[in-house]
Order: C-alpha cells, then structure tokens, then sequence
C-alpha cells in the first residue's frame, strides 16, 4: 500500500485497536500525539516511526503533518483537536480523516468543503462506529426511495464505553440533544421525544432523541432535510434523563466537565477483547416521503469498538489509494453505502416496505 499515514492520538483506547489492526493490514504508519512516553512505547513496541507534539503550535503541527500523505486523527474530544489538524492538513495537502462524533465537529469540517476542494485535500471524519453504521444505513435507505424528505434513525445496545467516548459525551452535554428540522440544526432538551422500535425481533424497546452524528452527516450523505436519532434506555431512564434536565448546563461548565474527564480516565479503561466480543450493536432506520411511502432496515454489527476500527483502517486504505474525492465527504458518500457490509458481521435487513400510489389527478 503506497503513502504515508500518520495516525494522532495513536495510543489511546480505539488508537491502540486501530494502529494494531493497520499494521495487521500491511500499513507501515507513524504514531503520534502529546504524550512522549505513551508514543515511544508504542512505536517501539510496533517498530513504527513516531513524532511527539500537542497541537498547540500551528507551524509546528503542519511541520509534522507535512511529511504524511494522510493523517487519521483518533485524539478525541474531537472538539479540541479536529478544527487544528484539519487547518494542517489544508496548509500542507495532506488528506485527513478522524473519528469524530460531536455534530458541532462534523458541521465545522463540513463548512470547509470548497476551501479543501481548491487545496486538493480530501476530509472525511466520522470514520469510525460514529458515523459509518448510521451513515451508510441512512445513504442505502435514501437509494431505496428518493422521493423521502424525512429520516429516524435509532441505536440499540450501546454498551461499552473507553475514557476518549466518556470525554466526547461530556463535550456534548450543554446541548443536551438536536434533530434536524427542514434542513437546519435545533437544539432541544435530553430525551425530547421517545418513541418505541422493533429491531427486528418483535420486541419493542424505548427510545429517546439523541445529538448523534448524523444529525449532520446524514443530511450530506441524503439531502433529506428532517431528521431524528434515537437510542435506547431503561424505561425508568427516561423520566431520570428528564428531571435532571437543569442540571445540564452544569454539567457542561468546564471546571466541572474537567473534573468529570479526571474521573472517566481514573476509572475506564475500555472494554476487553472478550467483552467486545460479546457485545452487538442494532441500528434501525426508516424513510417517509410526503405520501407516506416508507422503508424500513436494520443494520446489525459488532461492538462499535470493533466496527470503528475495521472501518478506521479501511477508510485509511482507501483514502492513500486516492479513492476519495477532493473535499468534504461523509463515510458514505466516500466510499459507498455498502462500505460497513465489508465489515465481518454486519448484516443488513429491510424489515418493511411500503410504496404508497400517487393519486390520480383529475384531467
């Protein structure tokens, strides 16, 4: 495999998994981030070159970004490091992709569009779990009816959680949650709306709105204007979620949100192998035009670590073969809506179809 690839936050939780898994694959990267110690242990473990710098210092990111043909950016909150790599990347021609959740991340990146397109630089963030499954299921129900002007996702068995994930919810909790009304973002309250879904066992579980990253890239990936995102809880969570609504803005003071990511370093260190491998993860997703036409699928995967990393490296692959397009894209508007199917152990199902006749107008 031809280019150079530079992966950031390489020795954190999912860095780790994914770095392993790239050199599995053949892929010879440079590991990098802020911690010298961490990285020298990593690189010498791996026998792989490595560079040590924060991303503070714009001129010394772009220095060391420079020499890569691609950097995969795995250093979350993701709100802290994406807008400065990407600026290095832009400055030097150098592509660049991430693993980035945060809607506020997603649409900064996406506002750099025409700018990375006359640079010659390809970016696609989200390229983990967040957002391949959601993003690919929401690019193949779009394909399955064109005419769909709105789109609800929903998540079931969100289980495992690293320090880097814990840190990336708590950068999202002064928002609370969003959905995306004709074609702009809103803001709303935790657990704005429930709903119940069957993910294709005949069980109905609750749901409740979620700021998830499709939010944003679904809309890009789709172009429909309306959607919605949905997670499952306990339903004893649901009344929880609601009264401590007041809370949140307190929750996302920085003094409090640092101590918080103290805590979740303290006391996570992401799920084990054996865990991961009991662990599956249901998307459900459904379209409705207009006329009330609609269709209906359920992606099923492996643990959202697991399927982030197969797809981190995949994506890597492709975007150092120069298989992506100048630009800002989604994972499925870079690489298919079939690209999480290459996935092992992910299957996709249309459990209901229904295409509504147009009515006959009068002559």
């Amino acid at each position: 495999m031809g280019g150079d690839l530079l992966i950031y936050g390489s020795y954190g939780y999912a860095g780790s998994l994914i770095t392993q898994r790239a050199v599995d694959r053949g892929l010879d990267p440079t590991v990098a981030g802020r911690d010298a110690e961490q990285v020298e242990r990593q690189a010498t473990d791996l026998g792989l070159d490595h560079e040590v710098f924060s991303l503070e210092h714009g001129t010394v990111v772009e220095d060391r970004v420079a020499a890569a043909d691609a950097v995969l950016n795995c250093a979350g909150p993701f709100s802290r490091t994406t807008e400065r790599l990407t600026t290095a990347c832009m400055e030097t021609g150098t592509d660049y992709l991430d693993l980035a959740g945060e809607i506020d991340v997603l649409e900064g990146v996406a506002e750099r569009d025409r700018d990375a397109e006359k640079d010659g630089v390809s970016l696609v963030p989200g390229v983990g779990f967040d957002v391949v499954a959601t993003d690919c299921l929401s690019g193949f129900l779009e394909s399955q009816l064109r005419s769909a002007t709105e789109l609800t996702l929903a998540l079931d068995g969100l289980g495992t959680f690293s320090p880097g994930t814990v840190k990336s919810i708590l950068e999202e909790l002064p928002q609370a949650g969003a959905v995306r009304k004709n074609g702009a973002i809103r803001y709303v309250p935790a657990a704005w709306k429930r709903r119940e879904f069957d993910f294709g066992d005949g069980t109905a579980k609750t749901g409740v709105t979620v700021p998830w990253g499709d939010v944003s890239t679904a809309y890009y990936s789709t172009g429909i204007e309306n959607i919605e995102v949905y997670a499952t809880v306990p339903e004893y969570a649901v009344s929880v979620m609601r009264r401590i609504r007041p809370l949140v803005p307190v929750l996302g003071l920085t003094p409090v949100r640092r101590a918080l990511e103290v805590f979740a370093d303290a006391a996570l260190s992401g799920p084990t192998a054996r865990e991961r491998a009991q662990s599956t993860t249901r998307v459900w997703g459904q379209v409705v035009d207009d006329e009330g036409s609609h269709v209906t699928a359920v992606l099923e995967t492996p643990d959202t670590y697991d399927l982030a990393t197969a797809t981190a490296v995949e994506a890597a692959k492709r975007m150092l073969a120069g298989e992506v397009s100048d630009g800002f894209q989604t994972p499925a508007s870079a690489f298919g809506t079939d690209f999480v199917l290459d996935v092992e152990g992910v299957t996709r199902t249309i459990t209901d179809a229904e295409q509504v006749p147009t009515a006959d107008v009068a002559r």
